[in-house]
């Protein structure tokens, strides 16, 4: 029986370690913390909707389900050239067959970071904009900025989606409080038209819900720093807050940037479209790169999502077992590549879908709130194998 090791206990890795041990393979999962967290559900935790524990799968409990070796502890070091990779408290490993990294990115770091809170960030993060806005809850009056950034060296490395849900949802809480009219929202972004890569259509809707919930936009100026009270931008001004969630986009792991993988220039491992990492002379090499951590390529609008992720991961598993057995019929992210998501509005939610022959936002009032959650109740209970996975998803 052949050894995978695969590195990230993600959407990516996740569903990567499920793919191969049906397919029989000696599977080891390493993930720097026990448990895999459903970020799409996280948006929830700060308004009080969702307990924390009920965003978390415990990874212990996957392993049972699936067969594979869990181990948790942080990766240090990934050596191509000496298929190693070393771990901060159980050393090196190299006695793998093939090296599945799915690690997720890291964050860009804009000065005075520190002042923000971020519902992509670590999970932990969720309960800390929970306290945040509770604090001003009790106050009684606020205001509440929430935005997110984008990287120059990779337009896929973003994720705005998140940042439009988690807002809209505190104003739904408010409201139902009875004091969302003492309190000023606005959500800001470096760039002139953020949500334009889900297509004109969600552009001019998502412009249309803003106005119409008294939500102010700050677009079109980059961020200088964040302040303990504010944003500061490119021509000084500066945008009062009370509380900001800040959603920085990707960056290249550091683990990966240190390593001696092939990366593009924000630090984002190359591969194929088979999520194959070539050698320098454009063979195939025993590691793949899938999620998050690998170099998204494709469509201008392209962005990198937990769907996506899973793909990366199933053909992956796949697509070593045909190298196993003999075959060729190698399967691409690429022909997959769309933006698909529903985004809560706390009241209701929207359908989004993009991809390179249309674009389009299907408004869901009310039952999408709740196609979202069952959903949350879907992704859970599909990867612990207690439902059948839906094909596609």
């Amino acid at each position: 029986m052949k050894k995978v090791l695969i590195l990230g206990g993600g959407f990516a890795g996740v569903d990567a370690a499920i793919h191969l041990r049906k397919l029989n393979y000696d599977v080891t999962l390493v993930s720097n913390r026990d448990y895999f967290y459903i970020y799409p559900t996280s948006i929830w935790i700060p308004t009080h909707e969702s307990e924390f524990q009920n965003v978390c799968v415990d990874l212990r409990e996957l392993q049972n389900a699936h067969g594979f070796t869990l181990v948790v502890d942080d990766v240090t070091e990934i050596s191509k050239k000496e298929n190693s990779v070393t771990l901060k408290n159980s050393g090196t490993l190299d006695d793998y067959d093939y090296l599945v990294i799915a690690m997720g990115a890291a964050k860009m770091k804009a000065p005075g970071i520190e002042n923000t809170l971020s519902i992509c960030g670590a999970p932990e993060q969720s309960l800390q904009i929970r306290d945040a806005l509770d604090v001003l809850v009790k106050k009684g009056s606020g205001k509440i900025c929430m935005g997110f950034g984008g990287n120059p060296k990779d337009s896929s490395a973003v994720r705005g989606g998140p940042g439009f849900e988690l807002l809209f949802n505190v104003h739904n809480m408010l409201k139902a409080k009875g004091i969302r009219e003492n309190f000023e929202l606005t959500f800001f972004a470096p760039m002139a038209e953020p949500g334009k890569r889900m297509g004109p259509q969600a552009l001019k809707m998502m412009d249309m819900m803003f106005k119409k919930l008294n939500i102010k936009q700050h677009f079109g100026k980059k961020i200088k720093q964040f302040e303990k009270d504010g944003i500061v931008f490119e021509d000084d001004t500066k945008l009062a807050s009370d509380f900001t969630m800040f959603i920085p986009a990707g960056d290249g792991h550091e683990v990966i940037k240190n390593s001696d993988l092939p990366t593009n220039e924000a630090g984002f491992v190359k591969t194929d479209d088979t999520s194959c990492v070539l050698n320098e002379d454009g063979s195939l090499s025993n590691i793949y790169a899938i999620g998050d951590v690998a170099a998204l390529e494709g469509y201008d609008w392209r962005a990198k999502q937990g769907h996506i992720a899973e793909v990366m991961a199933k053909n992956t598993a796949h697509n070593i077992d045909q190298r196993d057995n003999g075959g060729s019929d190698f399967k691409g992210y690429h022909e997959h590549l769309n933006i698909l998501c529903v985004m809560d509005t706390g009241d209701g939610a929207a359908f989004v879908y993009r991809d390179e022959k249309r674009a389009f936002m299907l408004p869901m009032p009310v039952i999408g709130h709740w196609l979202k959650k069952g959903w949350g109740l879907y992704c859970r209970n599909s990867k612990l194998g207690k439902i059948p996975r839906i094909p596609g998803m």
